[in-house]
């Protein structure tokens, strides 16, 4: 691939920075859509995030993705924030705009993408869904599950009262009924669907392990962990007759906003897509 001077500059920052999908994401489309443009894994310590950010600006960068550890630094650095980020507390997208840097907040609209594509458009409205967590991804659960339209989330943590913690802060920001309960608490009883949103399962760590008989046989499981693909939670779901649904989704629809952001085009989400990404992970 050959870049112009006018080429398009965009990137991931994160410490570390290689484990991530981006480059291998933004670089699939890059290629699909002929863009003259470029997207660049860039490792940047939590200490130089600011003066790296205004650095790689001058250089002529669009704008970046965020990812682990800089997403509440990005926060604070943005001028501007949009509603999602604002509820989440975090940005993982940061654009230039006339010179202020403006911050978004994407992993709402890749987890609502991903529930209307594998369940449906409006299943889950007026619908009763259960959140494992409570960290900045259950922030974006809450923020994408109000958006599509269910009447109730019930939070699940190991720590009760930092559930609670959290509930309380989205009280009066969203239209369905919020509560939070410790870990014991859990029923299936009409919960339409699970949505695990911690690091449990992740590559070698066990995975969380539900009682998922008393839940509809309609219902479904979400797991935001991608890697592996198919986490404990997930062959349990799918023992129980339940729809599975993976982290991959997730991933592959958080970006889309970004892409269209930094290069002006709006990406489909394909099989081919998925495939290249199911090989980075080393599972094609």
């Amino acid at each position: 691939m050959s870049l112009s001077g006018s080429a398009g500059l965009a990137g991931v920052i994160g410490w570390p920075v290689a484990q991530s999908l981006s480059p291998a994401l933004h670089g699939h489309w890059l290629s699909e859509y002929g863009v003259d443009g470029a997207y660049l894994p860039l490792a940047i310590r939590p200490e130089d995030f600011a003066r790296a950010v205004e650095g790689l600006l001058l250089a002529g960068f669009s704008g970046f993705n965020v990812t682990i550890p800089h997403k509440e630094a990005a926060f604070a650095l943005a001028a501007y924030h949009d509603d999602a980020a604002k509820l989440i507390g975090a940005v993982n997208l940061l654009l230039a705009r006339d010179g202020v840097l403006e911050g978004r907040n994407t992993d709402a609209y890749g987890l609502a993408a991903t529930l209307d594509q594998e369940l449906g458009a409006g299943a889950l409205r007026g619908k009763t869904v259960a959140i494992w967590g409570a960290g900045g991804t259950t922030r974006a659960a809450i923020c994408a599950l109000a958006q599509l339209g269910v009447a109730e989330i019930r939070l699940f943590n190991r720590t009760p009262d930092k559930a609670a913690a959290l509930a309380k802060s989205f009280a009066g920001k969203i239209a369905p009924k919020l509560s939070a309960s410790g870990y014991e608490g859990w029923s299936g009883k009409e919960v339409a669907l699970v949505v695990h949103t911690t690091s449990a399962g992740m590559k070698q760590t066990p995975s969380l392990t539900l009682a998922l008989d008393e839940m509809p046989s309609n219902a479904a499981v979400f797991d935001v962990v991608y890697n592996p693909l198919e986490t404990g939670l997930l062959a349990q779901a799918r023992t129980r007759g339940l729809k599975a649904v993976d982290g991959l989704w997730m991933l592959l629809h958080q970006a889309v906003p970004s892409f269209e952001a930094f290069y002006g085009i709006t990406p489909k989400v394909t099989p081919a897509l998925r495939q290249a990404l199911e090989k980075a992970l080393g599972h094609g």
